[in-house]
Order: C-alpha cells, then sequence, then structure tokens
C-alpha cells in the first residue's frame, strides 16, 4: 500500500490519478473512472471530481494508495 500525503481538504481523484502518474493525461484518467476500474472504500467511484479525503483508500489498476 502506497501512501499520499494530502496538504489541503481534499483532491480530486482525477487529480490524483494523474499526481500519481496512474494515468498520463487528464482524459486518461477520466476514462479510467468512467470505465469503473477506481474502488473508493471499498465501492466503485464513478465521479471523476469525487473529493479524497484523508483516510480514503483507492484501489486503481493494481494499486492500494491511502491519502493520510
Amino acid at each position: 500500500m502506497r501512501e499520499f500525503n494530502l496538504t489541503d481538504d481534499y483532491i480530486e481523484l482525477v487529480k490524483l490519478l494523474k499526481l500519481l502518474r496512474i494515468a498520463q493525461t487528464g482524459g486518461h484518467a477520466k476514462i479510467i473512472v468512467e470505465d469503473g476500474e477506481v474502488i473508493r472504500n471499498g465501492e466503485t467511484e464513478y465521479r471523476k471530481r469525487a473529493k479524497l479525503v484523508k483516510g480514503d483508500v483507492i484501489e486503481v489498476m493494481g494499486k492500494t494508495i491511502k491519502l493520510v
């Protein structure tokens, strides 16, 4: 499990995917989310601009990220 240090109150899902280089572009990040490839706290997350907060656990493309 990888940890991501959240410095603000939240981060949008597509921004996180781009920052961690899971997605090459914003468009690619949107496709990953739309295709149901992101699990947030055990449930599929389809909202591209979902506000992720500390404590959230994201699973995507075989990677697990915890926001701290």
